[in-house]
């Protein structure tokens, strides 16, 4: 089964609708603002592949990192010079600093190739620099990548297995500068729902204040909440460790309907419904095709061959077929209707958007 072919369907619950919505800790629904991730990135040469590496007439920037890397060790390559080298490839080493990372501390590096490089697989990283959106180094990686693909080639036919262009060092990179960090201000620490909602953000809010007494927290807006916390640090982080705990029933999620118009998969939460509709389907497909008609002369004719095309024109129309969906009814009933009707992934989108405009389809549509 394709993405065209029988719809296929995922559903976004674990329980059946009637189900009560299962309490989570505060710390699934929300991070602390300021308490987050800081992206890095370098250009770097992986060096040691066998024969797998960039073809430098066609990545001069290759050339160019080899040359400047040596002039750096102390070795001048003549002006002129013609490098035809096979064991080098230019790459991306992409990298995320996690918070309260220390100097000293690991962090894993993904390498990405951005030449024409066959495989990074058997590869050493050389010393890369690690730079923030600031333009300053923060970490600083190099070692032996990891590739989880394989493949070979001969005679003229090659196979492959995953992907070779891209690979990782586990810890691979040591953090060179800190990124201060500090968790709130004053008596104030905030915290960010991961999801705007108004009815999980007073939720949070009655947990905390009925946890750790009155007025401790008030919701500023649907996805931020202010805390009052202890100033000491060793207080703090305390506090903050009892508040992620805490656990939250979060309100039900908006009704939602998601369609993957490549894949052909449907991701809808237990929170849809529908209106009473009617929905009729039919294809009229239209095929032309050619083919080759050779004309021969007549016997001392003096003509000559000749080949014509031929065109055949097929117009079918399929047999419509009309369903009627009653309101309220479930997911489950609605993906067997228009299953029974024929509905492909291209027709399914129709469909829905069709649904929506007519005001039958109680849930908000996306289309990715």
């Amino acid at each position: 089964m394709n993405g065209f072919g029988k719809l296929a369907v995922v559903f976004l619950v674990a329980v059946a609708a009637s189900a009560p919505l299962r309490a989570e800790r505060i710390k699934d629904l929300a991070s602390v603002q300021g308490v987050r991730e800081n992206q890095l990135a370098g250009y770097g040469l992986v060096v040691g592949l066998d024969g797998t590496g960039d073809q430098t007439t066609q990545t001069p920037f290759t050339v160019q990192a080899i040359i400047s890397m040596l002039g750096n060790l102390g070795v001048q390559v003549p002006p002129g010079t013609s490098l035809q080298l096979k064991n080098v490839a230019a790459v991306m080493v992409t990298a995320a600093l996690p918070p309260f990372a220390r100097a000293g501390s690991r962090i894993d590096v993904t390498v990405s190739s951005i030449g024409n490089a066959k495989s990074l697989r058997g590869g050493t990283l050389l010393m890369t620099p690690l730079k923030g959106a600031d333009g300053q180094v923060y970490a600083v990686a190099q070692g032996n990548l990891a590739v989880g693909g394989v493949g070979a080639q001969g005679g003229g036919s090659s196979v492959q297995v995953n992907h070779l262009a891209v690979g990782r060092i586990a810890a691979g990179a040591t953090v060179e500068r800190e990124v201060p960090m500090p968790v709130g201000t004053g008596e104030a620490v905030y915290l960010e729902l991961h999801a705007g909602d108004f009815g999980t953000a007073n939720r949070v809010v009655e947990a905390i204040n009925r946890s750790l007494g009155p007025a401790t927290a008030q919701a500023l807006d649907a996805r931020r909440i202010q805390v009052r916390a202890p100033l000491a640090r060793q207080d703090r982080v305390a506090f903050l460790g009892r508040v992620e705990n805490l656990d939250v029933t979060p309100m039900q999620s908006a009704a939602k309907v998601i369609v993957n118009s490549r894949s052909g998969s449907v991701v809808m939460n237990q929170a849809v419904t529908i209106e009473t509709v009617a929905v009729a389907h039919g294809n009229l497909s239209v095929t032309v095709s050619t083919e080759p008609v050779i004309s021969q002369p007549r016997p001392n004719s003096a003509g000559q061959t000749v080949q014509t095309e031929r065109a055949q024109i097929d117009i079918r129309q399929e047999g419509g077929a009309l369903v009627q969906l009653s309101r309220g009814a479930s997911l489950a009933e609605v993906v067997k209707a228009l299953n029974a009707i024929g509905a492909n992934p291209q027709d399914l989108i129709a469909i829905l958007q069709a649904m929506k405009a007519a005001g039958a389809l109680r849930a908000e549509l996306e289309i990715i």
